[in-house]
């Protein structure tokens, strides 16, 4: 038993002891057993709530008296956020939500100057790049103005040795205003990797700097988040770069194919061949000129159908495909460019070299209770052996070293996917020769 309940109970028994004496032995007749447990609980509610003991907790915290104030660092200047949260608890709760995520950009900096000045006790806070004022936020901030040069000295000596730098006195803070009045100053760098990209300021108007290791903490974090932000830039890129690229490779036999059926046909059935020529223009028109990463399903359904149109044009009976769609789906956002290639993959190694032909089906649910969209694309022609498999997937022409259109395709998508999603989709591949390829693609719902 802990020592403050221990003595809570010795108080309550105490207190039982006398109500017994008074009322059974001092007063004459003695009382009731109503009367003597009435006094007994009022007695007892009384000591309970007026005693500081773990069954309430002491009154200044959780440590209770001394040992609350001694954690209390430093008394008069404790920042708090306005609901009196600690300041572990206020700095986290900040740390989620930095406006330096999105980059070290003017506004970011400037709401991010904002957010941490209560948190680090300074009079003024400024962020800098290597070069540049971003943003300051307090006393000093008439000369002190934004997109302003560096001015001074304090801050390129931390740029330069690239370690936190503490001022004690207005000289060594090096402003070049004589009516600045800032006396002490805590620079922080900021990093990318090894690469400095600018500074956490901390000013103090008085002669006491703010506490370094709060401000090291803090110039840590913000550097975090513009780590993540450059990767975020960087997978973008990146996911730019898929996107080009597999719109570059839409298969030129597909083209030469698609034209040389149009032009047989324009002899005999001209109407037909301008209905083509329309739905090719629709298709690269919405293949180059589609903005961004996602699209509505309706939008990039339509662009298969396009496809499709074109290629039972070529093969004609021998193409058959069957759409099973949930309605739903058809306002959830997907990829571009995902679905169209996978039934291009299914008609070129499933259907084209088949005599007989085969049917591709299309189908594509919404689940609302793991908020996903799946996507199965699959065929019944001549399959693939695994190696077979293996080697699209990997981006190489079977049996070659070389790269191929279909086969990069498929990765190119795998690639795409890993950098839109993480590790939250799925993207399987299962072929049987002889029986045909599905593909099975599940992803966030948007």
């Amino acid at each position: 038993m802990r020592g403050g309940s221990a003595l809570l109970a010795g108080v309550l028994v105490a207190a039982w002891a006398a109500v017994y004496l008074i009322t059974q032995v001092l007063v004459a007749p003695p009382l009731g057993v109503l009367p003597t447990l009435a006094s007994g609980l009022v007695v007892s509610t009384v000591v309970v709530l007026g005693y500081p003991s773990a069954l309430r907790g002491p009154r200044g915290g959780p440590l209770g008296g001394s040992a609350a104030r001694a954690r209390s660092w430093p008394p008069a200047r404790r920042p708090r956020d306005p609901r009196g949260m600690r300041d572990g608890l206020t700095i986290a709760a900040a740390g989620r939500s930095m406006p330096l995520r999105n980059g070290l950009t003017p506004d970011a900096a400037r709401r991010t100057a904002q957010l941490i000045r209560p948190l680090l006790g300074g009079d003024a806070i400024a962020i800098t790049d290597t070069e540049q004022v971003l943003a300051f936020v307090g006393p000093g901030s008439d000369h002190h103005h934004v997109g302003g040069t560096l001015q001074t000295r304090v801050s390129r000596l931390a740029l330069g040795k690239k370690r936190t730098v503490v001022v004690h006195a207005r000289d060594g803070i090096g402003c070049p205003e004589p009516g600045c009045p800032l006396r002490t100053a805590v620079v922080a760098p900021l990093a990318v990797a090894d690469r400095v990209v600018g500074t956490l300021k901390v000013y103090r108007v008085h002669d006491e700097p703010a506490p370094r290791v709060l401000v090291d903490d803090m110039a840590s974090m913000l550097s975090l988040h513009l780590e993540l932000a450059e990767m975020d830039r960087e997978r973008h890129l990146a996911s730019d770069a898929k996107l080009d690229a597999l719109r570059a490779q839409i298969n030129p036999h597909f083209l030469f194919n698609i034209l040389n059926t149009i032009a047989s046909k324009s002899r005999t059935d001209p109407d037909e061949s301008r209905q083509l020529l329309l739905r090719l223009s629709d298709f690269f028109r919405y293949a180059v000129r589609q903005d961004g990463h996602f699209a509505e399903f309706s939008q990039e359904y339509f662009f298969v159908r396009t496809y499709v149109s074109l290629e039972q044009a070529r093969f004609g009976d021998r193409l058959r495909v069957r759409y099973d769609l949930d309605p739903q789906v058809l306002t959830s956002r997907v990829p571009v460019l995902v679905i169209q290639p996978l039934v291009e993959n299914a008609i070129k190694h499933g259907i084209a070299d088949s005599v007989t032909g085969g049917t591709v089906h299309l189908r594509a649910r919404v689940d609302p209770l793991t908020r996903t969209t799946s996507i199965r694309v699959s065929d019944d022609g001549a399959g693939m052996a695994p190696e077979v498999l293996d080697r699209l997937l990997a981006g190489k022409r079977p049996g070659t070293a070389g790269p191929q259109h279909s086969g990069v395709g498929l990765w190119n998508i795998s690639q795409r996917l890993d950098s839109l999603f993480g590790d939250r989709y799925s993207f399987d591949v299962a072929s049987t020769p002889g029986k045909g390829t599905t593909v099975d693609l599940q992803i966030p719902l948007r």
